[in-house]
């Protein structure tokens, strides 16, 4: 299977599950994300980049104030995230796109956000290599996600877990974006862990540079 094939059917597995995905999410959220979605939304400011919008969990949480884009590559979740703005109120660019290939230049956005999506990005690195890319100096990356777990039977479980999500959704259980985020040079702030280490938030910084 060639990686277009396996992009393409990815995206209908997504699309299929648009209309139940809402109520999935509302069970992690209530026991294991906690408050997580207004931590991270709380610390966004001005021109934000939300990458992986869904079906628009993260919208009532951002403040009045920001000027909002989101990207999501699978059309059907993206009309339920038009139809929670629309609901809301809410005036934000929400649009089709690829968070391995951002189709916006270096440094447009003061806030990238990408919450409980990594996970399941073919190419993570390069998703958070491109969220880095479009971020300001100064800027801030707000990222969520279930992570590999600090206890090794916790892991042991998530592996068996891979077995069966990876190859039906390209759900990974293992990855930890925070070590992304390092590596590309991106200074963390702040930073939770907690679900016996399953679930990992932080705040990092792109670095100003040296001054002229």
């Amino acid at each position: 299977m060639t990686s277009d094939k396996r992009t393409d059917r990815l995206r209908r597995y997504w699309d299929r599950h648009a209309h139940s995905y809402d109520q999935q999410m509302s069970f992690f959220d209530r026991h294991f994300f906690g408050d997580t979605r207004a931590w991270i939304c709380s610390q966004a400011t001005d021109d934000v980049l939300e990458v992986a919008v869904g079906t628009g969990l993260n919208l009532p949480h951002y403040p009045e104030d920001v000027r909002l884009t989101g990207i999501e590559w699978s059309s059907a979740m993206l009309d339920q995230a038009r139809q929670r703005a629309a609901r809301l109120g809410l005036k934000a660019e929400l649009r089709e796109g690829d968070a391995q290939a951002l189709d916006f230049p270096d440094g447009a956005f003061d806030t990238v956000v990408c919450t409980f999506s990594l996970c399941a990005i073919p190419d993570h690195r390069r998703a958070v290599a491109e969220m880095a890319r479009v971020l300001r100096p100064g800027g801030l990356l707000l990222l969520a996600d279930h992570v590999a777990a600090s206890a090794w039977p916790a892991r042991a479980v998530q592996r068996l877990l891979e077995l069966v999500t990876v190859p039906l959704g390209g759900e990974h259980f293992l990855r930890r974006q925070l070590d992304q985020a390092r590596e590309q040079g991106l200074t963390v702030e702040r930073h939770d862990r907690f679900k016996i280490g399953m679930v990992e938030r932080f705040a990092a910084r792109k670095p100003v540079g040296d001054a002229p």
